[in-house]
């Protein structure tokens, strides 16, 4: 690759940074509006950042939910949990972030996130956040 090739490559954000910086839970209206059922997420490849040390954490966050008026669209969750890989906060700021934002787009009848950090310095962080009662499915 030439110098001035390198030098623009480094200077305009790639094509998935650029999908990350622009990302916003997107949602569409609920197939079957009158039936409790239950969606099933798994991301095992979330980071961020610790606000303390600045060391990246790394976690899978596993999501079940019960829609509500709105489903929220595969593609723009990843690039939304992807949104936080540079950014410094606390394991249980960023598991009630990411809840309270999916309410506001979604409103779930139901919904809990486990986010299981992997261990560091020996230790091993899982934390569950919910929202609304569960229905029987």
């Amino acid at each position: 690759m030439t110098g001035a090739a390198s030098q623009q490559q480094t200077e305009t954000p790639l094509y998935g940074e650029r999908a990350i910086d622009e990302a916003e839970l997107i949602c569409f209206d609920n197939p079957r509006p009158g039936r409790a059922y239950e969606v099933s997420i798994e991301l095992p490849e979330f980071t961020c950042k610790c606000p303390f040390s600045g060391y990246p954490d790394f976690a899978v966050l596993r999501l079940i939910y019960q829609p509500g008026p709105r489903v929220v669209e595969l593609k723009a969750i990843k690039l939304y949990v992807n949104s936080y890989r540079d950014r410094s906060i606390s394991h249980e700021e960023v598991s009630n972030r990411i809840v309270d934002d999916l309410v506001a787009a979604c409103d779930p009848v139901w919904l809990q996130l486990e986010a299981d950090f992997n261990p560091r310095g020996n230790v091993h962080t899982v934390v569950r956040v919910s929202h609304g009662t569960r229905q029987p499915c």
